[in-house]
């Protein structure tokens, strides 16, 4: 387990912010694993490596907390983690919306609520939004208690080799641009959708058809806000959504993604669409008429788990949105990333055990990984294809103003994956019609 002298002197270290944060440059440290990037794969990642009696070394080039571009959503997939590292008490005190169902309007503006799926007790379970500034660094500072060492304000620039074997990364110092080489048995890349692990490993280019495009600003006091995540699909953001995800105090987190495909061949610009949409669609005018925009409408992109890149090789694997996660429909990456970071964790520790992290050893990762994700990303990959005919989606909207059965129907879709299968039959849109 993580020595506490180490652990103590690396916080004293990292808090005092100065060139010790990274030691001698001379000296090159030696862990079982490395994690680059303290995100919720990340940490999550960290954790449960230590956890498991590993000595990682946690890197990242920002300094907690720190705001990531996001929906915010927590999903139940992240509350499944937050619960098994004894955090639901720090989320619950922490600023958030509480999320009781979603909203969806369709490109002929009908407009539907479909509150979570009943629990077998009979109940509809709660879910949060929560500001990544806020969610990350709860994460981060859990795995910060477990892992060896932890560097705040590090940039992995590069991989040591050991011929095709990763054996440790390079890094800078944000401070005063001085360098060092840390070195381990195992790597693990969990340094986002622009992952220097995934591009030094030769991993590829993301593909545009599986790649999001998506801007988000934070506003306060819009207009009939409820505890609704909100989906809109607007005949001018098509293919794609406008969402409004309530957040602690009245504000919200608002946002719009779309294929990077499509916005290239419509030669579409996110942010002035935005723009437009909440100043002058009908749906949204009156409501933002007195609403203030908090911050500044930011983009980033969002890696679809509808092509999941080769996450591991000899001495390393990725996790989250350098493994490219996230889900196709929804734009959710949080509880993927968390998921993908448990798997990784415990394939990790029994390699690093073995004392064998070759790429075969490895491989198992790509193999649950998949097991657990790949049906469900599917799915999502499928819904996301059926969301870009507008006839579909007035068709199951409309259904669904009309009759309760079929909210109810939509509403287990959005909860569970034996139930969202449904979408990819063809009995399921004969309902529709009859119903």
């Amino acid at each position: 387990m993580p020595d506490d002298s180490m652990q103590a002197s690396a916080n004293a270290v990292v808090a005092a912010g100065t060139y010790g944060a990274m030691g001698s440059a001379n000296a090159a440290e030696t862990y079982d694993a490395i994690v680059v990037g303290a995100g919720p794969g990340g940490s999550t990642t960290a954790a449960y490596l230590a956890r498991a009696g590993a000595k990682v070394l946690l890197l990242d080039r920002a300094k907690f907390p720190r705001d990531k571009v996001c929906g915010d959503a927590l999903s139940g997939k992240a509350m499944a983690v937050v619960k098994d590292f004894g955090l639901e008490a720090q989320i619950e005190q922490s600023p958030h919306g509480r999320i009781n169902g979603c909203l969806f309007s369709s490109p002929d503006k009908k407009i539907i609520e479909i509150p979570f799926a009943r629990k077998d007790g009979g109940g509809r379970p709660a879910g949060y939004s929560v500001r990544r500034e806020v969610s990350d660094n709860v994460f981060f500072q859990y795995a910060k208690k477990q892992v060896a060492r932890t560097i705040e304000g590090a940039i992995a620039t590069d991989l040591i080799m050991d011929g095709d074997k990763v054996i440790g990364v390079k890094v800078r110092d944000t401070n005063d641009g001085t360098e060092k080489e840390f070195h381990a048995k195992l790597i693990i890349g969990a340094d986002g959708v622009t992952s220097m692990v995934a591009r030094k490993v030769g991993v590829g280019d993301l593909p545009p058809e599986h790649t999001c495009i998506a801007v988000r600003a934070y506003f306060d006091g819009i207009a009939g806000m409820k505890d609704f995540l909100e989906i809109h699909f607007l005949d001018e953001a098509l293919p794609g959504y406008f969402w409004i995800f309530p957040l602690e105090n009245g504000k919200a987190n608002v946002g719009l993604g779309m294929i990077q495909k499509d916005i290239t061949a419509q030669k579409i610009q996110l942010a002035p669409l935005m723009e437009r949409i909440v100043r002058q669609n009908p749906l949204f005018a009156e409501r933002f008429k007195n609403a203030k925009q908090l911050t500044p409408t930011i983009g980033w992109t969002l890696p679809f788990g509808s092509k999941i890149r080769k996450a591991y090789g000899n001495g390393y694997m990725l996790v989250g949105d350098a493994a490219s996660l996230v889900d196709p429909f929804s734009g959710e990456g949080f509880g993927n990333a968390t998921t993908s970071g448990k798997i990784a964790a415990r394939i990790g520790a029994k390699a690093i055990m073995a004392n064998d992290t070759s790429e075969h050893a490895l491989s198992e990762y790509q193999r649950e990984l998949e097991a657990e994700l790949k049906a469900e990303l599917d799915t999502s990959y499928t819904m996301q294809k059926l969301g870009k005919q507008k006839w579909l989606l007035n068709l199951v909207i409309g259904k669904a103003h009309k009759s309760p059965e079929i909210r109810e129907l939509i509403s287990g879709m959005l909860s569970k994956e034996e139930a969202k299968k449904e979408l990819k039959s063809p009995l399921f849109y004969l309902k529709l019609l009859f119903a």
